[in-house]
C-alpha cells in the first residue's frame, strides 16, 4: 500500500470515528462547560491511530466495521482523557497541545479535570454498548481495555513516568514504563478489534495481534524520542537525552539517534512479520511502517 493510498484510509477512518464520537453527545444546558471542554480536546484533530488499528484489525479479521465502531470510539476518549490530565499543571504543566491551548488553559483546571473523567467513564459506557458486537464481546473488550488503561497499564507507566523526572531510569524500567503508558492502549485498541471480528482472547492469533502491537507500540515511542531529541538538538545545537523541560528519561538516553532508529526499524519488521501471512493485513503493515519513518 502506498503512502498516498495509507493517508487516505487514515482520513476516511477518522473521519468515521469522529462522526460516531460526536454521536455520543447530547446537548444539556447545566452540562454545557463539561461537554464544550470534552469536546475541544476530543476533536482538535491528531492522526487516530490507536481507532485506526481497532478497526483495521476487525477488518483484517472478516469483521463487521459496525462491530469495531464503539471500541474505536471508547479507546480514543481514553487517549484524549489522558491528554488532558497529561497536561494538567500538577503532571507535565503544558500550555499547548497540537498547537492549541491546552485544555485546561482554556476551561480551567476543575472543569479540564472532570472532562478527562468524564471521557474515560462515558468510553467504558460505549464500550460496553456495543449492541453490534453482543454483549459477551462488549464484556470481554470493556475488561481488556480497563486493564490496559489501569494501574497495569497506561495509568501505571505514568506513575513509572513522574518518577523518572527525578531520578535516571535503567534501560529495562525505560521499556517497562513505556509498554505501559504507551504499548498497553495500543494493544487494548488491536485487540479489541480482533474481538469484534469474533477472534476469542484464547485464540492463537490473538498473539500475532499483541506482538504486532507491542512492537509497533515500542518502535512508535523510540520514534517520538528521536524527534523530541532532533528537534532539541536543532534548536539548542546539541544532542540531549533527557526530555530538556521535564528531565524525563527517553531511549536517546541509551541509544544515539542512529541506534533508536535501527531499533525501531527491527521492532516494526518484527510487527509485520507477526501478521503478514493474514489476508487484508496490508494496511496494517503499511502503518507500521509509516509509523517507523514519520517525520512529525
Amino acid at each position: 500500500m502506498t503512502e498516498e493510498i495509507l493517508e487516505l484510509l487514515m482520513h476516511r477512518n477518522a473521519t468515521l470515528v469522529e462522526q460516531a464520537m460526536r454521536d455520543c453527545y447530547t446537548e444539556d444546558d447545566d452540562l454545557q462547560s463539561l461537554l464544550d471542554a470534552e469536546r475541544y480536546s476530543l476533536f482538535a484533530g491528531g492522526k487516530r491511530i490507536r481507532p485506526l488499528l481497532t478497526m483495521e484489525f476487525c477488518r483484517m479479521f472478516g469483521g463487521e466495521e459496525a462491530a469495531a465502531l464503539p471500541f474505536a470510539c471508547a479507546v480514543e476518549m481514553i487517549h484524549t482523557y489522558s491528554l488532558i490530565h497529561d497536561d494538567l499543571p500538577c503532571m507535565d504543566d503544558d500550555d499547548l497541545r497540537r498547537g492549541k491551548p491546552t485544555n485546561h488553559k482554556v476551561f480551567g483546571e476543575s472543569t479540564a479535570l472532570l472532562a478527562g473523567d468524564s471521557l474515560l467513564t462515558g468510553a467504558f459506557e460505549v464500550a460496553a454498548s456495543n449492541t453490534v458486537a453482543g454483549p459477551e464481546i462488549a464484556s470481554k473488550a470493556v475488561a481488556y481495555l480497563a486493564n490496559c488503561a489501569g494501574r497495569y497499564g497506561m495509568i501505571g507507566g505514568q506513575i513509572m513516568d513522574l518518577a523518572g523526572e527525578k531520578k535516571k531510569l535503567t534501560l529495562d524500567q525505560l521499556l517497562k514504563l513505556h509498554s505501559m503508558k504507551t504499548g498497553a492502549l495500543i494493544s487494548a485498541a488491536s485487540v479489541m478489534g480482533a474481538l469484534a471480528a469474533g477472534v476469542d482472547l484464547t485464540d492463537p492469533r490473538m498473539a500475532d495481534v499483541v506482538t504486532y502491537a507491542e512492537n509497533i507500540g515500542l518502535a512508535f515511542q523510540i520514534v517520538d524520542d528521536i524527534l523530541d531529541c532532533t528537534g532539541t538538538a536543532e534548536e539548542l545545537g546539541k544532542n540531549v537525552g533527557v526530555d530538556a523541560e521535564h528531565q524525563k528519561n527517553t531511549f536517546t538516553s541509551f541509544y544515539t539517534v542512529e541506534e533508536a532508529q535501527f531499533y525501531a526499524d527491527r521492532l516494526t519488521e518484527e510487527a509485520i512479520a507477526a501478521i503478514r501471512s493474514y489476508r487484508d493485513s496490508d494496511a496494517l503493515c503499511s502503518l507500521a511502517k509509516w509509523l517507523a519513518t514519520r517525520k512529525k
